[in-house]
């Protein structure tokens, strides 16, 4: 399989995921909030696809393709949004709160900002510990207005930190417009004063993002410090839970009929069957997916819920002897 084929099932996983997760937010089976990132997975695809095993990824509330496409287990995910014991995080985070320590993600924040610092801590860790991993931090165009990703920026710079910032700019924070929070749309020069990189790139070309994680990727790794790439996408559905939203304002509605013609899905496959891949090729991709989504539903409806003498475990610590 080619890089732009695994690219292409990575994000149709994502959509597949989520889209199923929205029909069982809505018909209440599932009851934990969950933020989707349908149409913008091209991002998280594309990121993650340039990074190693032991590379960390530090995701926020809107996490389920980061954890999908850093190889988090489908079951274990969904179990964990079904709330049972299966889960990724044993029933006890919710969608919000994934964790896949063996495949370098070690749990998502929902506070806004929070994976910023988490993902600068693991970068200085990987350079006292001369080891050639680099960190990840996730995050949406809100968390650039906290003072510590300015911070982070610049702590990160100063001592070389192999990280590279990945700002998902969906142009909206809840329900709040980027032109209603900043006079200016100038998000990726907050890494001008700090020395380091800045590229804006276009977040629904899941090449792109592919082609500028790499370069970020390889600087980091041969010790040239840190970078910030602005993915510029668009969510369709709404801050949480799947309705599309477009009730929140004439603004809005009339966005979304522009970005849903610039799908990333689509974009790639129509790319790939121009270069020659049958597109019968990839539509089978779509009803193999599916059957493994529904495979993990079935798991999380099948799993034990936890034990209610579980309950506060792991929130004091055991009293020594």
């Amino acid at each position: 399989m080619t890089v732009g084929q695994s690219l292409l099932r990575m994000m149709l996983l994502i959509r597949a995921v989520e889209e199923r997760i929205g029909e069982l937010v809505s018909a209440g089976e599932i009851k934990t909030p969950c933020h989707l990132s349908i149409g913008q997975e091209a991002i998280a695809a594309g990121v993650c696809a340039a990074l190693g095993r032991q590379d960390t990824v530090w995701g926020g509330h809107r996490s389920h393709g980061h954890y999908l496409a850093k190889g988090g287990d489908l079951n274990a995910m969904m179990a964990e949004i079904f709330g049972k014991a299966t889960g990724c995080s044993k029933g006890r985070g919710g969608s919000m709160h994934l964790i896949a320590p063996a495949q370098g993600l070690y749990g998502t924040v929902p506070l806004v900002g929070a994976t910023v610092p988490l993902a600068v801590g693991a970068g200085l860790a990987s350079k006292l510990r001369h080891e050639p991993h680099v960190a990840v931090a996730f995050f949406g165009d809100g968390a650039t207005e906290e003072g510590h990703f300015h911070e982070s920026l610049n702590l990160a710079a100063l001592y070389r930190l192999p990280v590279l910032f990945v700002c998902e700019n969906n142009f909206y924070s809840t329900h709040m417009a980027l032109s209603e929070r900043r006079l200016k749309d100038n998000i990726v020069q907050a890494a001008e004063p700090s020395g380091m990189p800045g590229l804006r790139l276009d977040g629904n070309d899941v090449l792109a993002v592919f082609d500028g994680a790499v370069q970020a990727v390889t600087r980091a790794r041969a010790g040239e410090g840190p970078s910030l790439l602005e993915c510029r996408t668009y969510r369709w559905r709404g801050h949480v839970g799947p309705a599309w939203d477009i009730a929140v304002g004439e603004h809005r509605r009339r966005e979304l009929d522009e970005w849903l013609p610039k799908d990333p899905i689509m974009r790639l496959k129509r790319r790939l069957v121009d270069e020659g891949v049958s597109a019968q090729k990839l539509d089978a991709m779509a009803p193999v997916i599916r059957d493994e989504v529904e495979a993990a539903v079935a798991f999380a409806r099948l799993s034990p819920s936890p034990d209610e003498s579980d309950l506060l475990r792991h929130v004091y610590a055991p009293r020594r002897k």
